[in-house]
């Protein structure tokens, strides 16, 4: 029996405004301020909201199969988060393929007004077997019946779309505007008694070892607690370039190339790549290195932008910061577009 966009909904509630102890574990610090949560946290429960819904929808159909993530697609964060409030995240898959599933979780706080957080969207593969024997299990479809359900279909259709023209377009080479604000960078370095940050500085790193206790499916680590690391070193990679507050406006993109096993060791690399205004980009990636360091691999990807604020949250400008090679160059300019595209989503915090 084919189910309906609606059969899959999934709720997860943190009841902050009940629970003394919840609200002090996601906050940055024991002050009365704005925006006081740990966004790597929430991030982590996203990961696991998203897992547990597609695992439901999965074990429908395959009891013995699981699910892992593959990508994260943007995630703009529309309003800060109030710890005194109650969080609702709202997960309901959007489109099924041969193997991998959309899904779409809001985040919200209820009340008056109610606040919309943010809108997430997962795409998690369904796997059967352990190890090098997993392969992916076929899915059956969704049925639509209402227009809102065919519209939410399209357009995980077209984010996957919109995903392979974006990394077309980071292939290409700069166009004369671009070329033009590279070069200018490059030159402002050559003029007498340049100070500026140079983005080959601006960095930090990390490693960390695997153990079974963080064991999620059989012999892989929880992707949530990988992307929770990732961002809690490039938030304090952010803080070289911010002169006041940098707080998180947009998940980028993460991306999720190779699984993480127990016994793996860690490095973890956050750099600054662009500023722009108030606007700070973070690329954090995430290498692991077997147990019997006989492989090494990029598990994952991330590209995070921050914002600069003072006390009351009004943006503040940041530095420029210059690239001063071909790497650092092709990094500034794929986060330059990206920020673009992200800031015409719409309002950002």
């Amino acid at each position: 029996m084919m189910l309906s966009p609606s059969d899959t909904s999934f709720t997860k509630i943190l009841p902050f405004s009940g629970d003394e102890s919840l609200r002090r574990r996601f906050m940055v610090i024991d002050n009365a301020i704005e925006a006081n949560v740990r966004f790597g946290l929430l991030l982590e429960v996203l990961d696991k909201v998203a897992e547990e819904a597609a695992l439901t929808y999965v074990n429908r159909f395959h009891p013995e199969a699981r699910v892992v993530t593959a990508a994260i697609d943007n995630i703009v964060v529309r309003n800060v988060t109030d710890l005194s409030r109650d969080m609702h995240f709202k997960a309901r898959i959007n489109h099924v393929g041969r193997s991998s599933l959309e899904v779409g979780i809001r985040v919200e706080q209820p009340g008056n007004p109610l606040k919309h957080i943010a809108s997430c969207y997962f795409t998690m593969v369904a796997r059967s077997g352990v190890g090098e024997e997993a392969t992916s299990v076929a899915l059956p479809g969704l049925e639509y019946s209402e227009e809102i359900e065919l519209q939410r279909s399209a357009k995980a259709l077209e984010r996957r779309e919109e995903y392979k023209r974006q990394q077309a377009l980071l292939r290409e080479p700069p166009n004369r505007e671009e070329f033009e604000m590279l070069t200018g960078l490059h030159a402002a370095q050559d003029e007498p008694g340049f100070s500026g940050l140079l983005t080959g500085r601006l960095t930090a790193d990390s490693w960390e070892r695997m153990y079974p206790e963080q064991e999620n499916v059989p012999e892989k680590i929880f992707g949530g607690y990988l992307i929770r690391r990732a961002y809690e070193l490039s938030s304090i990679c952010s803080e070289q370039v911010a002169p006041d507050r940098p707080i998180p406006t947009a998940v980028n993109r993460i991306n999720f190339f190779h699984p993480v096993r127990m016994g793996d060791k860690l490095h973890y690399t956050a750099r600054v790549v662009y500023t722009s205004g108030s606007f700070i980009c973070v690329e954090a990636n995430i290498e692991r290195i077997s147990c019997d360091r006989t492989t090494k691999a990029l598990s994952n990807s991330c590209l995070f932008t921050f914002v600069n604020v003072d006390e009351e949250l009004n943006h503040q400008p940041v530095p420029h910061v210059y690239p001063t090679n071909y790497g650092e160059d092709a990094r500034y300019l794929a986060a330059h577009r990206s920020c673009q595209a992200l800031i015409g989503h719409g309002r950002l915090i």
